[in-house]
């Protein structure tokens, strides 16, 4: 073994992990009118965020900086209610690192300006690895036997990848790994048809994180500054500049059987709701409940979820997640999520559906494969998302019904209560 190189034990605490968590979300449409993605509650109980920053946790990286920009209040309340638990004094931190225009006049123009406007904070870290997570993903992933394949490489930039449908690569960032898990290409968001003629069913698609050596990464990021024609992106100009000139290396995230791991990006409503659903199944493809990867967060004190009988009706639960505070009165849940604090009236039918904190569903509604935005009102009788038999036997052919409720400076003649499908 190189003597230069770090054993397995010392990578973790000689590495860095930088969290992107500025983005808007648009593709989430209303959700993310008024928070950025990695603060999207997630799991009835925890918010997107929270499995990047555990998955950290659980792999003994104790100094995490977390990048924010967009709608970043909630984020911030978030982070500062409930990961704050790391002694500082010992060097150790999840520490929140805003935009703050420390180069430039200017907000981050991309993921890559994001960490070079952070760079003198990064270098005074003084840590021989780089570890850059996006905050918006859901998985439970052990970032050391990947720090520990960067460090034994002699890579510049280390990628983890996944294997995902051909007709998903516009999605993502694609790679070309040939033997010795070298990256020969990478092509971001490419469309599907300039693919086909590899014949291949699938692609590896990055994951979004990345381990660099950290004097590479400062290198290439003062580089990429000084190009006034880079879209200062990690996907569309640093990684594929690294791969032309640079030895980049491929980390296949696998299950214990070698297959691939569970890892979703849950940046479309269709895809946000589909994640949940598969926390429902018999055996999830990922556990929540277990002791060994707890998925950390910070969270309401709330009183233990209650289901009780109407005066009218019996209440039943079937195969779903109730989070704190949750009050079932009387109604007919099936397959869904309902996050803390929700209730639902008597004589209601909820199937499929995820419903966010502190929403109020009414009696006698019908709701199904629909997602319920935060807070929100739904009056007695309301009929929404309800699909066709023969749709909903296929869990993923789309047309989640989006409820949100209409700004208050708008007037809308159904009280606020609308529906984007």
């Amino acid at each position: 073994m190189n003597s230069n190189v770090p054993t397995p034990h010392q990578q973790a605490p000689d590495t860095l992990a930088i969290v992107l968590a500025g983005g808007n979300g648009t593709r989430l449409g209303e959700l993310t009118r008024w928070q950025c993605k990695p603060a999207i509650p997630f799991a009835g109980h925890f918010r997107n965020i929270d499995f990047t920053l555990s998955n950290c946790i659980n792999s003994g990286l104790r100094r995490v900086a977390v990048l924010t920009q967009y709608k970043a209040q909630t984020l911030i309340s978030h982070l500062t209610g409930g990961w704050s638990f790391l002694p500082r004094a010992l060097g150790e931190f999840v520490e929140i690192w805003p935009a703050q225009q420390r180069l430039h006049s200017s907000w981050y123009a991309g993921t890559a300006d994001a960490v070079h406007q952070n760079l003198d904070m990064v270098l005074a870290q003084r840590t021989r690895y780089t570890l850059v997570l996006a905050g918006d993903h859901i998985y439970k992933m052990d970032y050391r036997p990947l720090i520990e394949q960067h460090a034994h490489s002699g890579a510049d930039v280390t990628l983890a990848c996944v294997p995902v449908p051909l007709e998903e690569a516009a999605s993502f960032g694609v790679l070309g790994v040939e033997g010795g898990q070298r990256v020969r290409s990478f092509i971001e968001k490419p469309q599907p048809a300039s693919l086909r003629a590899t014949n291949q069913r699938t692609v590896l698609a990055s994951m979004g994180v990345y381990v660099f050596c950290t004097d590479y990464l400062a290198d290439r990021l003062r580089r990429d500054a000084n190009n006034p024609d880079s879209a200062h992106d990690f996907g569309r100009n640093i990684l594929p500049c690294a791969v032309r000139e640079d030895h980049v290396g491929a980390y296949s995230f696998t299950d214990a059987k070698g297959g691939a791991a569970y890892w979703r990006d849950v940046g479309t409503l269709d895809a946000y709701w589909q994640a949940h659903m598969e926390l429902l199944v018999a055996a999830p493809p990922i556990e929540l409940f277990d002791p060994a990867w707890p998925i950390f967060t910070s969270a309401e004190q709330l009183p233990p979820a209650r289901v009780m009988a109407d005066a009218m009706s019996e209440a039943c639960v079937i195969d779903s997640l109730l989070g704190g505070g949750v009050i079932v009165r009387g109604a007919r849940v099936s397959r869904s999520v309902l996050a803390a604090n929700v209730q639902v009236g008597a004589g209601s039918t909820i199937a499929e559906a995820v419903i966010l904190p502190n929403a109020r569903i009414g009696a006698n509604c019908r709701l199904q494969r629909v997602i319920v935005d935060a807070g929100m009102q739904i009056p007695d009788g309301t009929v929404a998302g309800v699909a066709p038999t023969a749709e909903l036997q296929s869990p993923r052919s789309g047309g989640v019904t989006l409820l949100v409720q209409e700004p208050a400076e708008s007037a809308h003649p159904d009280d606020g209560l609308r529906s984007v499908a």
